[in-house]
C-alpha cells in the first residue's frame, strides 16, 4: 500500500469512529449557531467507514 493512501485509510478510519462515538454517546455539536443532529453522525459514519474501506480494497491490488 502507498503511504498516502495509508494515511487516507487510517485518517477516514478515525473520522468514521469519531462520528460512531458521537452516534452512541450524544455529543453536541453547534455550528454558528445551528444545532447538528445526531443522525448525521450515523450518515457520516457510514459514508467515511465505507471509503476508508474501499481505498484500503482498492490499495490493496
Amino acid at each position: 500500500m502507498k503511504p498516502f493512501a495509508m494515511i487516507v485509510v487510517v485518517f477516514l478510519s478515525l473520522l468514521a469512529l469519531l462520528q460512531l462515538a458521537r452516534f452512541f454517546l450524544g455529543w453536541v455539536v453547534t455550528v454558528h449557531g445551528v444545532l447538528i443532529p445526531v443522525w448525521v453522525s450515523g450518515i457520516a459514519f457510514v459514508i467515511a467507514g465505507l471509503l476508508a474501506v474501499m481505498l484500503w480494497r482498492e490499495s490493496r491490488r
